[in-house]
């Protein structure tokens, strides 16, 4: 079958790739399309440390072929979108409703696929870059059939990180305000996030200002182009006072200080993109004693089950968009080109079929 497989040196699209069948509680999907985030490239450019040879992509939706001993929530034929959270189910965090925090589903990557005999790894527990993949049941959720696939592909990592940082770390608030810096994949489900919440003014800051129409579209009541620099005087002119909550969406150091800077009072910094692992930031500590907060955020706080089936249904109400996420949809030969336009920005979500 094909897949995406990095090994260390280059990115090929093979087409003598196996994956195993699944064994108890978990579930092989036939995938349909995937999307392709920048953190499947920051594998690629050493920015994400990961073991090699490994299928990429972390962000699917498809149709289950076969389920293993002891699933029961989904069955052959049903649409579903994958999470990458391979949580166990039965430690503390998850216990609490924090299945981000599950030590079990960090750092622990299976080897369910093989080529010429040789194993590969899974990336993120997922690895949708391939026809078909083996994920623990806890991943797949049920999604309604109606919810093309191409789109419903979004939810599992751009939609739940995005929007579930809003609604579930920082919890945004009826009237408040938001900042968001970066109008890509992330940033744009921040601002229907901070939409859905009922923020009162959304100020999205990119370089490009080509990314306007779309930041408008997904809720930002204000734009900032950063090309020229002055962005953060820009945006104070909007929010003279500041914002209750800023979400660095880059991963940048410089603009992470520049998300602590623009806080109001009492506001709260959410870090969404991921430099390199040992990049250092800083901010003035002074000015965090009025109640400042610097957030970390993992994958939208999000608990997959609950959040993709909500999120599904509110995109069947027309509440949340997902078609428009989708700016181009790429054959899965044609990875190298998909990949070339999310590097330089000409997509807002490259998304890969089969």
């Amino acid at each position: 079958m094909r897949g995406v497989v990095f090994d260390g040196r280059e990115v090929r699209v093979v087409d003598d790739l196996e994956v195993r069948g699944p064994g108890p509680g978990e579930v092989l999907v036939a995938v349909a399309a995937a999307g392709l985030c920048h953190s499947d490239l920051s594998v690629v450019d050493g920015t994400i440390p990961f073991p090699r040879p490994v299928v990429l992509g972390h962000e699917g939706a498809g149709i289950v072929e076969a389920v293993g001993a002891g699933v029961t929530h989904v069955a052959p034929g049903d649409h579903v979108a994958l999470s990458t959270l391979a949580n166990c189910g039965a430690c503390a965090d998850c216990d609490r409703g924090r299945p981000t925090m599950c030590r079990k589903a960090i750092g622990m990557p299976g080897r369910p696929f093989s080529r010429a005999g040789e194993p590969l790894h899974q990336f993120a527990s997922n690895s949708a870059f391939a026809e078909r993949t083996v994920v623990r049941a806890v991943q797949a959720v049920r999604i309604p059939q109606d919810v093309p696939l191409t789109s419903a592909a979004l939810i599992g990592c751009g939609v739940l990180t995005g929007v579930g940082a809003v609604l579930n770390r920082a919890r945004v608030g009826h009237g408040e305000t938001v900042v968001v810096i970066g109008a890509g994949g992330i940033g744009l489900n921040v601002l229907q996030g901070a939409r859905l919440a009922g923020a009162r003014t959304a100020v999205a800051v990119d370089a490009n200002p080509a990314k306007e129409a779309a930041a408008r579209l997904f809720g930002a009541t204000h734009f900032v182009d950063a090309s020229a620099g002055g962005a953060e005087a820009a945006v104070r002119e909007i929010l003279p006072t500041g914002a209750d909550h800023a979400f660095e969406c880059v991963g940048d150091v410089r603009l992470i200080r520049q998300a602590v800077d623009l806080l109001d009072r009492h506001g709260q910094a959410v870090l969404l993109g991921v430099p390199p692992a040992g990049a250092e930031a800083s901010f003035r500590v002074s000015s965090m004693y009025l109640d400042k907060t610097i957030m970390g955020c993992r994958y939208g706080s999000s608990r997959p089950q609950r959040d993709i089936a909500l999120y599904a249904d509110l995109y069947r109400q027309g509440r949340l968009l997902l078609d428009e996420l989708v700016s181009a949809a790429y054959p899965v030969e044609d990875f190298a080109k998909a990949a070339d336009d999310a590097r330089h920005g000409r997509v807002a979500r490259a998304v890969l079929t089969f």
